[in-house]
């Protein structure tokens, strides 16, 4: 059922987003058991200094609530107006192949030249989705 293809995409962005999720837990379980910061910070985020490796998964746990979104919405949109040709399908697999290499280098090494690279290119795939979905509904109606 090609109609529902796009789920697919999304289920794996769902994935990566659990996945990420799990990483910042198992970090701040770290950062509590070392004792390099206490549970109480925990219960409104102030007074001693989160560790950079878990902030830096934090940042990227919140990050992935952002554009994300757009493409969630994008592939809602298509299956609702019947626009899930095999290349909003293709487009939906780049963004979320581009945007799990963003979150393996924003977690990981974090170097900023690459990290940018990967998240730009998520975002111009994000608009050739948007675009070839407005252009479908346009020309269908």
């Amino acid at each position: 059922m090609k109609e529902f293809g796009l789920i697919y995409p999304m289920s794996a962005m769902v994935i990566l987003t659990f996945v990420v999720l799990v990483a910042l837990f198992r970090s701040r379980l770290e950062s509590v058991s070392s004792g390099k910061v206490s549970a109480s910070h925990f219960k409104i985020y102030e007074g001693e200094a989160e560790p950079a490796s878990s902030i830096k998964l934090s940042r990227h746990f919140a990050n992935i609530f952002e554009a994300p979104t757009l493409f969630y919405v994008a592939c809602l949109a298509a299956m609702v107006t019947g626009q899930y040709a095999t290349a909003l399908q293709l487009l939906a697999w780049m963004y979320v192949v581009l945007r799990s290499a963003h979150a393996y280098i924003h977690t990981g090494s974090n170097r900023l030249k690459p990290r940018i690279s990967v998240y730009f290119s998520s975002w111009i795939v994000l608009l050739l989705m948007w675009a070839y979905l407005t252009i479908g509904v346009a020309v269908a109606n």
